[in-house]
Parts: structure tokens; C-alpha cells; sequence
């Protein structure tokens, strides 16, 4: 029961916040800031946010430190517009999906070549003892 209520809010979360970013902030650090997931605790007083930003390395630690610096300015108005007795404290997390996503599409690349060349050594290949080697059952003669 509760961990559909975790869900929901958590769902709430994620989409006041992204509001609240996508009209802006007043801090010319934040950059292009997606927020892609919100993990809420089972008592629904500490709310994960996870984030991702689009740009360079120092447009990554720019936009933490924006985002760091307007945690509780955001906690406020999630507060006022969730309308539940105790507001969730926030804490921003920046996600790895983009450098997952990386690394397994590189693990995927380097796994179809292995399998070209596998390919390649199998095409002029013969078998190293019967072309069958399976032992079938004698038919005897009645």
C-alpha cells in the first residue's frame, strides 16, 4: 500500500520539479537539466532526484552547483503544491544513464565484431570428425 503512495508522490515530485525547471531558475549555471527519476523512502520524508545535463563536463558541475543551491527554494514550492503534512527533503543525484548507455553500446560494438570474426573463421571450416557425430540406433534385420 504504501509503495504505491511512494510511487505516486514520487511521480509528483518528478513532474513539479521539471516545471519549476523548465520555466527557469534565476541562475545562469543551470544548463540544459533533465530530471529523470525521483526515488522516494518508504516514510516519505527524504526524495532522491535523479538528473541529467546535456553539455561539457564543467556544464555538469555547474548545473549540480545550481541545483545544489536551489534545493531549498525548490523543496518550497514542491511543499506548497503537494499539500502533504511533511515535505520530502531533496537531494539532487546526477545519473549515469548517458555514460551506461555509453559503455554498453561500446561492449555491444566490440560483441558483433567478435562474432564477425567468428563468422569469418567458421565460413572455410570442416568438421573434425563425422559430419554427424550423434549414434543412431542399429536397425537390425528380422
Amino acid at each position: 500500500m504504501s509503495s504505491e503512495r511512494q510511487a505516486r508522490l514520487a511521480d509528483r515530485i518528478r513532474v513539479l520539479i521539471a516545471e519549476r525547471l523548465e520555466k527557469g531558475l534565476r541562475d545562469p549555471r543551470l544548463g540544459f537539466t533533465t530530471i529523470t527519476d525521483v526515488k522516494v523512502t518508504g516514510d516519505l520524508q527524504h526524495a532522491s532526484v535523479f538528473y541529467t545535463v546535456l553539455g561539457t563536463e564543467k556544464e555538469r558541475t555547474d548545473s549540480a552547483e545550481a541545483l545544489r543551491a536551489a534545493t531549498g527554494m525548490l523543496r518550497s514550492e514542491v511543499g506548497r503544491k503537494l499539500g502533504v503534512r511533511l515535505t520530502p527533503t531533496l537531494e539532487f543525484i546526477p545519473d549515469a544513464i548517458p555514460e551506461n548507455a555509453g559503455h554498453i553500446e561500446d561492449l555491444l560494438r566490440e560483441a558483433r565484431e567478435r562474432d564477425a570474426a567468428v563468422a569469418g573463421l567458421a565460413t572455410g571450416a570442416a568438421y573434425a570428425g563425422d559430419a554427424d557425430p550423434y549414434v543412431k540406433p542399429r536397425e537390425d534385420a528380422e
